[in-house]
């Protein structure tokens, strides 16, 4: 094998090669020896993107960065060339980046209005993706990335990480081999807004920014510094406030749990209170309740006393509550009782970004694959729908449809600004 080279394999295989996944456009450098590393591009290289970075510097081989923010560009370039001492190519426009035949796999760490372009253009590239959470900005975005995943046969990753941690693994595995007894409801306690900037007028974007391709398929609108990098997180256009954002990864342990990954709620209603002075768009507190079609719901509050920061899960025999870096129980045994043969396992993974790196060679599909990442984010955007629209929505989960309402049918996706487009 170490003579064969990647497009020689490739062309031997492609005939009869097949996996329980199906056989890969695109054979990750990994494949071919121990000493080959993983060529990794990362697209969004500021806050959470420069956490990805580091991670993936240890475990693969990032050869190309892509930011619209010169700064943020130049000291991604100055840390991959520092700790590989090779070559890192910047780029400003992601297309460019994925023009490289080189790079195996794509890290996406945008703004949440970028997840679906960029992971799309990605698998139709040949390249396997891990995304930031939440998923998607809309629920039509989130199946599209679904559809290209599969039709281009790439392993997608959804980052959120509590499900490679073992006490959420443990809590959905208690809860789903009956230790609670009959499961009645699920409770995610948000965290509150940390949007704490004061109104400043719009200006000019800086020089080092790119805000055109900063919008991208966002609505043209004035630069404003209160709405970009992290700040995007509290605005329409770009994401969905905590409810997207912590939102994702407790809800996606409430689908785990509730045995959900492939599914949803029936119905969605709540309520929302919205910063008076209008410093930000999305939810300054709120109270979704979900409900699912075997009668269990799942409560999501943001503010609520009876929603603590986590999950909890409640049944007719107890409850048990998680959260990062904590699990407990009432009673307390219920988290001290061992598994047993006969018992329900889920799936094992110690480290997110590990996993994701395991699946390229084995092409499996990964712990949070693109339809469960896809699954949690419509939850969350199903919440965001009814406070937005104040009334109870009827959602079908097979169909992916809110149903017998035309107007909020609507909000399933939104118009992009020309000339981008979904497909």
């Amino acid at each position: 094998m170490s003579r064969t080279t990647r497009r020689q394999f490739l062309s031997q295989t492609a005939a009869g090669a097949a996996t329980a996944f199906a056989a890969p456009w695109v054979i990750p450098s990994s494949c071919f020896g121990a000493n080959e590393r993983v060529v990794t591009g990362h697209i969004g290289v500021g806050g959470q993107g420069g956490s990805n970075l580091g991670a993936f510097l240890k475990l693969a081989s990032p050869a190309a960065v892509c930011d619209v923010d010169k700064t943020h560009l130049a000291k991604a370039v100055e840390r991959v060339e520092k700790d590989t001492q090779k070559k890192c190519e910047g780029f400003g426009d992601y297309r460019k980046l994925l023009d490289r035949k080189d790079l195996d796999a794509i890290v996406i760490s945008t703004p949440d209005h970028w997840h679906a372009l960029t992971t799309i253009h990605a698998c139709q590239a040949g390249k396997d993706v891990y995304c930031e959470k939440p998923l998607s900005l809309t629920i039509v975005e989130g199946r599209k990335m679904v559809e290209a995943a599969r039709k281009h046969k790439r392993i997608v990753q959804t980052g959120s990480q509590q499900r490679s941690d073992n006490r959420f693994r443990q809590a959905c595995e208690l809860v789903r081999n009956g230790r609670l007894g009959k499961l009645e409801r699920v409770m995610v306690g948000l965290p509150g807004s940390n949007f704490n900037a004061k109104p400043v007028p719009d200006s000019d974007p800086p020089p080092e920014l790119d805000y055109d391709m900063w919008l991208g398929p966002a609505p043209q609108r004035p630069y404003n510094v209160n709405r970009v990098h992290y700040k995007f997180r509290f605005f329409w256009d770009y994401s969905g406030g905590q409810m997207t954002n912590f939102g994702a990864h407790h809800i996606d342990i409430a689908q785990w749990g509730l045995g959900m990954d492939d599914s949803g709620p029936v119905a969605t209603e709540g309520t929302a209170t919205f910063h008076p002075e209008k410093h930000y768009e999305v939810t300054q507190s709120c109270r979704v309740t979900h409900t699912y079609a075997n009668g269990v719901i799942l409560v999501v509050g943001q503010g609520e006393k009876d929603c603590p920061g986590g999950v909890t899960f409640v049944g007719s025999e107890g409850t048990i509550f998680v959260d990062r870096g904590k699990i407990k129980s009432t009673p307390e045994e219920i988290v001290k009782q061992p598994m047993t043969d006969s018992d329900e396992r889920l799936y094992v993974s110690t480290n997110h970004h590990q996993n994701f790196m395991d699946c390229l060679k084995s092409r499996k599909l990964p712990i949070c694959d693109v339809e469960i990442g896809h699954r949690a984010a419509t939850i969350c955007h199903l919440g965001n729908i009814a406070v937005r629209l104040g009334r109870r929505i009827q959602w079908n989960p097979a169909t992916e449809q809110i149903v017998g309402d035309d107007d909020a049918a609507k909000w399933v996706s939104r118009p992009y600004r020309a000339p981008w487009t979904l497909g």
